[in-house]
């Protein structure tokens, strides 16, 4: 019986060490970086073109977010270089020069896949061997605040009047959620929602002066869906810094 009692216990191990064995394969093939998109462009300004592999892990095998996302670039001389990403869905790589420099940077982009549309974006240069970053504009000056009879004050710049916006069609909403009273009045101070920059396009601006971003960031009343509108900028890198050329408000109502 004591043999018996044995010989089970060591096949029950070798099935066991075969499903760890199987699983481990798998997990090892599904870690691997797949290539997403290659790309040859001269990023380090000698005359040559480098060999970009956009690279990613999917997150399973049914999923189209990837993870463990990284750009591999090497060059002539078999120099390489890696930039690693956040996660996201649908990455891609641009290659513009935006910051004037006669040379094409790296610009990345992938979405998050949250509920507010947000992307991910990161702007690399690679002159002379050197690998930076290059941090993306942000805008400071967009406020709002709710006011008396159903309407927000957004403003976006601290040269330009404010913007007033009539949410007269959501003033059932707002009145119960205790925002107003009736007859509109306003019960407490409430801010308006600001979003962060949710997306970066790059424009071409001129001839002379090349191509910059236009910027999109979303404003929102009393919760995310209530949307108001949206805050469009165009930037321009000069000089080490981001700066604005133009802000347009772009009411949803």
């Amino acid at each position: 019986m004591k043999k018996i009692a044995s010989t089970t216990l060591l096949i029950l191990l070798f099935i066991c060490l075969d499903i760890y064995s199987i699983h481990g394969l798998e997990e090892n093939n599904n870690s691997e970086l797949q290539v997403i998109k290659t790309s040859e462009e001269d990023v380090t300004g000698n005359g040559l073109k480098e060999i970009i592999e956009l690279k990613g892990v999917l997150f399973s095998p049914d999923s189209n977010y990837y993870r463990d996302i990284v750009a591999v670039i090497t060059s002539s001389e078999n120099k390489v270089w890696e930039i690693p990403y956040m996660g996201g869905y649908d990455p891609s790589l641009s290659f513009i020069d935006l910051n004037h420099d006669k040379v094409n940077d790296i610009f990345f982009q992938s979405a998050t896949g949250g509920s507010g549309g947000l992307y991910q974006y990161h702007l690399h240069t690679l002159v002379k061997n050197k690998l930076s970053e290059i941090p993306l504009p942000e805008q400071p000056f967009v406020k709002g605040k709710f006011l008396d009879n159903f309407k927000v004050e957004v403003t976006i710049s601290p040269n330009m009047e404010p913007n007033i916006v009539d949410a007269q069609t959501r003033k059932d909403d707002y009145i119960r959620l205790g925002l107003y009273s009736k007859d509109g009045k306003l019960l407490k101070e409430t801010s308006a929602m600001i979003d962060p920059i949710a997306f970066f396009e790059p424009i071409f601006i001129s001839k002379s002066k090349g191509y910059g971003l236009k910027s999109y960031q979303q404003v929102s009343g009393a919760y995310h869906a209530d949307q108001l509108g949206t805050v469009e900028m165009l930037w321009y890198y000069d000089r080490d810094k981001w700066i604005i050329l133009q802000t347009k408000w772009m009411p949803n109502y």
